[in-house]
């Protein structure tokens, strides 16, 4: 009877211990209904592909690609961002991947909770991904790095791996959700206008420009005269000067007559 109490004291206590960890666990992200799957990547922030929250990415790459996507964030929001790599049979060692999430200034923001560098080893065929950022701020001090209403970019890309895997085909699985609730920030400001970056500040110009012509003093002397910057003023000034040397040296050097 005693070891019948002290093992369902047991498992009370376990349940009791272990649903605290459960409610605390991060929910998976799901797709938005009916939501385009995009099937694109960019190579830089300047050719990020445009996605948004709910929108799922499937696109195949290979081993060392870095791949850029970009959405739009809202203040109040908390967003999670998941990605899973499929590897090909037959590698030859572990590997490190890693998602990095920029703001609109392209400065890093920092995760409060997924795994944002696993390692896998070579026996492994998927790699599971994610980056929980902060709550984004309508407003926050320009010497601050606190998430800000704007574009952001999600960088997926692999830090260490063998040589010989380089290379190899891979298929990406990415989703960004982005949870609006939570209340009203207590934030007194707003941030004037978000931080999306310019990426046509000007425009490509396909003929040549016309100068405008620069009006020029006439004179008298005009067209008589040369340039001063031309030839013929330096060889003349410079057989002025040569004269007035062998005249000097001259009158330097002769011999004063006998009587």
């Amino acid at each position: 009877m005693r070891t019948l109490l002290r093992s369902a004291a047991a498992l009370a206590a376990a349940g009791l211990t272990l649903a605290p960890a459960a409610a605390s666990a991060a929910p998976t992200p799901t797709p938005s209904p009916g939501a385009a799957t995009v099937t694109k990547a960019g190579t830089s922030f300047l050719t990020a592909t445009a996605i948004t929250a709910g929108q799922p990415v499937r696109v195949g790459a290979s081993t060392g690609d870095h791949l850029y996507w970009a959405f739009p964030a809202e203040a109040g929001q908390v967003h999670q961002v998941s990605a899973t790599v499929t590897f090909p049979k037959g590698r030859s060692g572990a590997s490190t991947w890693t998602v990095d999430v920029f703001d609109g200034l392209r400065r890093r923001q920092a995760c409060t909770a997924g795994a944002q560098t696993p390692t896998v080893d070579a026996a492994a065929t998927t790699v599971t991904l994610g980056c929980t950022l902060r709550r984004v701020r309508p407003w926050a001090e320009s010497w601050s790095a606190d998430p800000l209403p704007g574009t952001y970019y999600v960088r997926l890309s692999v830090l260490d791996l063998p040589e010989p895997d380089l290379g190899l085909p891979i298929d990406v699985d990415l989703l960004v959700a982005a949870d609006g609730e939570g209340g009203a920030s207590g934030d007194d400001g707003e941030l004037e206008a978000p931080l999306v970056p310019n990426n046509r500040a000007g425009t490509v110009l396909t003929t040549e420009p016309t100068a405008e012509p620069v009006a020029k003093e006439e004179s008298i002397l005009t067209g008589w005269l040369p340039e001063p910057g031309s030839r013929w003023v330096w060889t003349t000034t410079g057989g002025v000067l040569a004269a007035v040397a062998g005249v000097v040296g001259f009158a330097l050097t002769r011999r004063p007559r006998r009587r």
